[in-house]
């Protein structure tokens, strides 16, 4: 022990002040940078205190060195290899690790006879609640971002399942995990209160499993910033078994925030979480086009014929215009385009050109994943706009470039009430004198839901890998 208890709680208190900072900075794309920082250093306190302080052995310290070099190793050898593209399954696969983290430390607690050893019956039984509520939402956590995983990934299909009775299903095993949690209570032997926990954990995993394969594609932003909730309150309820105030407090603050921006996502989407559970829309298989790019058999088909587009007229119209709002979308990171639109934006803007990018908060496959391409490809911070600051400047716009995005700009939103993303707040795209849309078909987006913006008089549909087309009309621009 090199670090005293006092000592310790300081730097604690110090770790925390961080965190908060670094909460605080990544909330701006200008001051990403230095949140990141803070939160590295915070991290860096924190570990050093709790590896030194009166908690932990001397003959502790080496294995946790080990783990720590393991861990190490791993993380950087996926921020070398890992792609943009991946980074939200990464995210939610770093998740679950964070909720079997939970799981592992609750039944290590409990079987551990050191930890209630000069406890109270009080005590003992805050304790077990603490163990019992922990692995739960560690096993919900781990299971779900698991599927999360795979959804997001493209190994698991983006199609809600949705049971019969599946709500019925939920209450009864909710009404079974708090029966076995009564049981648990009153276990009288460790190895007789394994049994409950045991069945507890085994229905958590299957509810988490169950949980998010109701999620539609669509919805799956949402869910990546909840799972992110979720991971930490299962890292504050290890806080709680572990009597560690600092992993209490930063799983406090993990889990508020996640919330908070979920909650900010669902408003996006004029959604409600309660719905995104009961099984969000998207994922469902796109009606087959028929010859004009409708979709053949649909209630509602969009009116009028596809304009297609070539780089060179793209060209042309960005030359001549005045002002640029390039939209990003999944397709740009799936093509890992944004340096070409960098190299683009660079072009234009030195040509007098006004070009700004416009940001819808569930663009991509998680919160803010276009804001770190752009961030990435050094794209000006003060040129990227959120979707509420300039939806109204589209009428006033001679261009917009919408680059592998689909359902944040479908028109749908607002004129068919049929519509299952009716009333979400879009990027009004077709509001501007000529919109271009990039995508490699007719294909509908990850809502499953067709985009009657193709068929608008003054929109242009410029076919083909973003990347390459991107490339010709950076070449045509340069010529």
């Amino acid at each position: 022990m090199i670090f005293s208890e006092g000592l310790t709680t300081v730097a604690y208190i110090g770790a925390i002040i961080l965190f908060i900072l670094s909460l605080s900075g990544l909330s701006n794309p200008a001051s990403s940078l230095r949140g990141n920082l803070y939160g590295m250093i915070g991290m860096a306190i924190a570990v050093i205190a709790t590896i030194f302080g009166p908690k932990v052995t001397g003959a502790g310290i080496p294995w946790i060195i080990g783990a720590m070099v393991i861990g190490g190793g791993v993380g950087v050898f996926a921020a070398r290899t890992v792609k943009m593209t991946q980074m939200p399954e990464l995210v939610a696969l770093m998740h679950s690790l964070v909720g079997l983290a939970a799981m592992l430390v609750g039944f290590a607690s409990y079987i551990d006879p050191g930890s209630t050893a000069s406890a109270t019956a009080a005590e003992i039984t805050i304790h077990h609640v603490e163990i019992y509520v922990g692995i739960f939402i560690g096993a919900i956590t781990f299971s779900g971002s698991l599927i999360a995983f795979g959804k997001l990934s493209g190994k698991i299909g983006g199609k809600p399942l949705l049971l019969p009775g599946r709500h019925l299903l939920n209450l009864i095993a909710l009404i079974v995990v708090i029966y076995f949690g009564y049981q648990f209570m009153h276990a009288q032997t460790v190895d007789a209160g394994l049994t409950p926990l045991i069945v507890m954990t085994v229905l958590a995993l299957l509810f988490g499993i169950h949980m998010v394969m109701a999620i539609g594609g669509a919805d799956m932003p949402v869910f990546v910033s909840m799972l992110n909730s979720y991971s930490g309150w299962a890292a504050a309820a290890t806080g709680f078994m572990l009597s560690n105030n600092l992993l209490i407090v930063t799983g406090a603050l993990v889990g508020s925030s996640g919330a908070i921006l979920s909650y900010i996502m669902c408003q996006a989407m004029n959604r409600n979480f309660i719905s995104v559970i009961a099984g969000g829309f998207g994922g469902g298989a796109p009606a087959p086009k028929s010859s004009t790019g409708a979709a053949s058999g649909a209630t509602a088909e969009p009116a009028g014929e596809v304009v297609p587009i070539s780089a060179v007229e793209t060209a042309e119209l960005l030359r001549e215009a005045k002002n640029v709002i390039i939209v990003p979308g999944y397709g740009m990171a799936v093509a890992q385009a944004q340096h070409t639109v960098y190299e683009i934006t660079k072009l234009l803007r030195e040509k007098g050109v006004n070009v700004r990018f416009g940001i819808h908060p569930v663009a991509g496959r998680m919160p803010g994943h276009m804001n770190v391409l752009l961030a990435e490809a050094k794209v000006p911070y003060d040129i990227v706009m959120e979707m509420d600051e300039i939806n109204d400047d589209f009428p006033n716009t001679d261009v917009t470039m919408v680059i592998g995005a689909n359902d944040i700009v479908n028109p749908s939103a607002q004129e068919d009430p049929t519509s299952p993303i009716a009333g979400m707040p879009v990027l009004e795209v077709w509001k501007a004198k000529t919109s271009i849309v990039m995508k490699r078909s007719m294909a509908s987006g990850y809502a499953g839901v067709d985009n009657p913006l193709f068929y608008k008089e003054n929109n242009r549909m410029l076919f083909g890998d973003a990347k390459k087309m991107l490339d010709e009309v950076l070449t045509a621009l340069r010529g």
